[in-house]
């Protein structure tokens, strides 16, 4: 995962913004730690969703997630937003491996910042299967090199 101590939105090429609820409040009074994976699901699905890949279209291929990771860096609350950045630490021939930096709206104070990848597979055998072609340019520009 990245420093985001110093937080370099740049480094982000899509940005998308997630308000917070309510219910997302848990008894200490700030976002509970399992929301933010809610945020960075739905940012993420969101983007491919953009970009032509949609698994309820039915097309037979499907992502699956075989490993997400988050470091809480602050507390967010009710009624504040998420500033999501999103990019892709690398394409790989079935796989991405995401990042995105949560930020709290309020302040622009990182809030967190959370890994995952997914694997296209084959929405039946569940074997891997190439990363749609149509996808991968839009995804390889999510890349940040350096």
């Amino acid at each position: 995962m990245s420093d985001v101590s110093d937080l370099d939105r740049t480094r982000y090429p899509h940005w998308a913004t997630v308000p917070t609820r309510w219910s997302d409040n848990d008894q200490f009074g700030h976002v509970n730690n399992a929301v933010h994976y809610f945020v960075m699901d739905t940012v993420i699905n969101d983007w491919l969703r953009q970009h032509d890949f949609d698994v309820a279209r039915g097309d037979g291929t499907i992502n699956l997630i075989p490993e997400t990771g988050c470091r809480y860096l602050a507390e967010i609350s009710y009624p504040d937003v998420f500033e999501v950045g999103l990019r892709a630490l690398g394409v790989g021939r079935t796989s991405v491996r995401w990042e995105c930096a949560l930020v709290r709206g309020s302040d622009g104070v990182p809030v967190a910042v959370a890994t995952s990848a997914h694997v296209f597979v084959d929405a039946t055998t569940r074997r891997p299967t190439p990363v749609p072609e149509a996808l991968r340019p839009s995804l390889e520009g999510l890349v940040v090199e350096g």
